[in-house]
């Protein structure tokens, strides 16, 4: 591996320290306080510094954003849309900078950095082009009634993203919310809260004052001003099912709407006539282990049949010898670090219990040494045969191991893919369509893929979300747009027609 400890790779480098502020109203504001952000390849390395608000600053940002409502939901679906379109050319200005940024503070390599800004750019260009579904009306003729169906912005927004791919994530709210009409709040991941404070704020300096704002700080201090807000019509978050369950119980104080996106313990059904490909290999394998395995909807759990067992073991086996752990700033880098330590012993636990129960653990690739020994990197595996009860299996790693496990009969396969909690994406492997159409029905999620797995090739058209403990909700797509608006009917009595008869008329409710 090359050595990176005196020489950082110029395209993931940066200027120590990023600073990052308050922007709300349109504008800037002081911090009494601020985050310190650090490298987690070399937790000693100090990237930056992200103001912290405080719960009255997390206030004034609401206020900001309820102020700036009215005139916002007034305009046009067509408005809206170019007053965004503007906003998202400025996300990528500068990117190389702003990639190094994110890679330094969150710990993953510099290409995901850069599709992380893309994907939040991508998302606002779907999102506009929703125009006509904005201020779609519904006809549901008379007499006696003729009911105009149509769709009304919220209000203001809150949306809450996590560390591992936050700017991205971003883009499934946040241009829908805006489309809608509605105003936002974004408050960033505590942990590494710069490159994501930056996009936002190039964009709110874009867009009318109020309109999207953004503060920083830790959950304790600005959370529940940002949920339990009687001004805050909607909260949308992404992270963790322990998370999302303390953020609806304090939604629920002022009953406000919550769309939830947590996490997944995601299974791969490989069938017996599945066909492996370079291509879908190659999916396969960043949709276990990109972002170190740091992603809700990367596969946390592989049930093969049998007789293609030995080549799947093989063939991961063969891109696992080539991954090179260390830190974002080495341009050889293909596997960076955990985003936080906690996650890297929770991880090494897992692992290590399936060690001492017998499972054949195989680990790849050497860690790094000299000055980025400090950080949380931890070597990839794969957990061969495991006991279906190991937390390896039933719990989601989070992490570059995966469990492989093998079925006689499909619906042996199938019933073990369903035994599970969690219910955000799984995928059926097959050479036959109608068996994955058949297949992937039965399988308990909100989406499945059919012979890759993973955000690569995810549709974003679709909507996305989980079932079961994997969330409440869905986001992206007409669906997702829908999800920021409240149904609106206006009943018109048509004259002519026949009158209700009062005496089989139904109760008020």
């Amino acid at each position: 591996m090359t050595d990176t400890s005196t020489s950082p790779h110029p395209a993931a480098s940066t200027e120590a320290p990023v600073r990052t502020p308050l922007f709300y109203g349109g504008r800037e504001h002081p911090a009494e306080r601020t985050l310190t952000i650090t490298n987690p390849a070399r937790p000693s390395e100090v990237v930056g510094e992200a103001a912290a608000a405080t719960r009255e600053q997390a206030l004034e940002a609401v206020a900001a954003a309820k102020a700036a409502f009215p005139a916002w939901a007034g305009l046009s679906a067509e408005e809206r849309a170019a007053h965004l379109a503007g906003a998202a050319d400025a996300i990528m200005q500068d990117s190389e900078t702003e990639a190094a940024i994110l890679s330094a503070e969150n710990g993953k390599v510099v290409g995901e950095s850069t599709f992380d800004l893309m994907g939040l750019v991508q998302r606002t260009e779907l999102a506009c082009g929703l125009v006509e579904e904005v201020d779609a009306v519904e006809t549901l003729p008379g007499p006696p009634t003729e009911v105009l169906v149509s769709h009304k912005p919220m209000g203001v927004v809150t949306i809450i993203v996590p560390f591992n791919w936050p700017i991205a994530i971003l883009g499934a709210s946040l241009p829908y919310a805006l489309m809608a009409g509605n105003t936002v709040v974004v408050k960033p991941p505590p942990s590494c809260p710069l490159a994501t404070t930056r996009a936002v704020q190039r964009m709110a300096e874009r867009l009318p004052a109020g309109v999207l704002n953004v503060v920083t700080g830790e959950d304790a201090e600005i959370g529940e001003a940002l949920v339990s807000n009687e001004d805050v019509a909607k909260v949308c978050f992404t992270g963790s099912v322990r998370g999302g369950k303390r953020i609806m119980a304090m939604a629920a104080e002022s009953l406000t709407n919550v769309t939830l996106e947590l996490g997944g313990n995601d299974a791969v059904l490989i069938l017996p006539d599945a066909e492996f490909t370079e291509q879908g290999l190659d999916l396969l394998f960043m949709g276990i282990f990109g972002t170190t395995g740091q992603v809700c909807m990367n596969a946390k759990r592989i049930y093969v049949h049998s007789s293609k067992r030995d080549e799947l073991v093989a063939e991961l086996t063969r891109r696992l010898e080539q991954v090179q752990i260390g830190p974002a700033s080495d341009p050889a880098t293909t596997m960076g670090p955990f985003h936080q330590r906690a996650q890297l012993q929770f991880v090494t636990e897992l692992v290590q219990e399936a060690k001492d129960a017998g499972a054949d653990v195989r680990e790849f690739g050497q860690l790094p040494g000299g000055d980025w020994a400090e950080g949380n990197f931890m070597p990839p595996s794969l957990v061969l045969d495991p006991d279906p009860s190991l937390r390896v299996v039933t719990e989601e790693q989070f992490g570059p191991t995966i469990p492989i496990i093998t079925f006689e009969d499909v619906e042996d396969g199938i019933r073990m893919v369903n035994d599970t909690q969690y219910g955000l994406c799984n995928s059926v492997w097959t050479a036959d369509e109608q068996t994955a159409r058949e297949v992937g029905s039965r399988l308990q999620a909100g989406y499945v893929f059919h012979n890759t797995h993973g955000p690569a090739l995810l549709d974003q058209r679709a909507p996305f979300g989980g079932i079961k403990q994997s969330g409440i909700g869905r986001e992206m797509g007409t669906i997702g747009l829908r999800n920021f608006q409240e149904p609106h009917a206006l009943g018109l009595l048509k004259a002519g027609g026949p009158a209700p008869d009062a005496d089989e008329a139904p109760p008020a409710a």
